[in-house]
């Protein structure tokens, strides 16, 4: 029998690395940025935003103008239920700019509205012109890897990184449910919980990588006689008491 291998992955715990991935995507595909902020800022998942088409996001209003929607209406492929996140301001500009290099090679606004939003260049198999749940994927992770990312992102990571937002932004867990369309606020608590424990488990990591440097640069002190063996043990003393504070 095969053993099962542990695909989780990670939300993007770190401000910086949310920007730096938003920066790659700005840089590279207008297209995939709209497909990471709507992730983060939405919590949606990506099975629901791949089907999603123009008019599910805009409008066009009775001056002729295409107007961002201030919610999105979706009815979740996973789970039959319907949801309607506030649409962030970020992302109605990220939305907004995407849709007017679209325009330039619609036939009309009409015609841009029945469009995928997420559209691929290529047809799918059943002849639709959107990007899969697989590519999103290899977006991401090619995305990750350029961006120095030294952990697993995947799909998921998008909705993680909303819960994780949200809970950092003191929103309450019943909220958060409600958002997320769990069936109850001990799912939600659990996930987080995870995603508290993933964050715990990376800054240890990343103390215990710091500590291989500051062994190496401890010993070259010692060597050149700049600090004593004595004077090293107090400092390290020190610093571990505040790296477990830290944790």
């Amino acid at each position: 029998m095969k053993k099962r291998v542990n695909k989780t992955v990670q939300p993007i715990l770190s401000q910086s690395d949310r920007d730096a991935l938003d920066m790659y995507f700005m840089h590279r595909n207008a297209r995939d940025r709209v497909m990471f902020a709507l992730g983060i800022y939405t919590g949606r998942r990506i099975s629901d935003l791949v089907r999603l088409n123009v008019r599910d996001v805009a409008y066009v209003d009775r001056k002729g103008r295409l107007c961002i929607v201030e919610r999105l209406t979706i009815h979740e492929q996973k789970t039959g239920k319907f949801a309607d996140p506030l649409i962030h301001p970020k992302v109605r500009r990220i939305l907004s700019k995407y849709l007017r290099q679209r325009r330039k090679h619609s036939e009309s606004l009409g015609a841009l509205l029945n469009e995928p939003l997420l559209k691929s260049r290529k047809a799918r198999h059943d002849g639709q012109h959107r990007i899969t749940k697989r590519h999103a994927l290899r977006v991401l992770t090619n995305a990750a890897r350029s961006c120095g990312l030294n952990y697993k992102i995947g799909t998921h990571s998008l909705r993680k990184t909303f819960g994780y937002i949200q809970h950092q932004n003191g929103t309450s867990i019943e909220l958060i449910q409600r958002m997320l369309n769990h069936s109850s606020p001990e799912i939600t608590m659990m996930h987080l919980d995870m995603i508290a424990e993933e964050h715990k488990l990376e800054r240890i990591k990343r103390l215990l990588n710091a500590e291989v440097m500051i062994d190496v640069l401890s010993g070259l002190l010692v060597s050149k006689g700049i600090i004593t063996e004595a004077e090293l043990a107090e400092e390290t003393a020190k610093v571990n008491v505040f790296a477990l504070r830290s944790l």
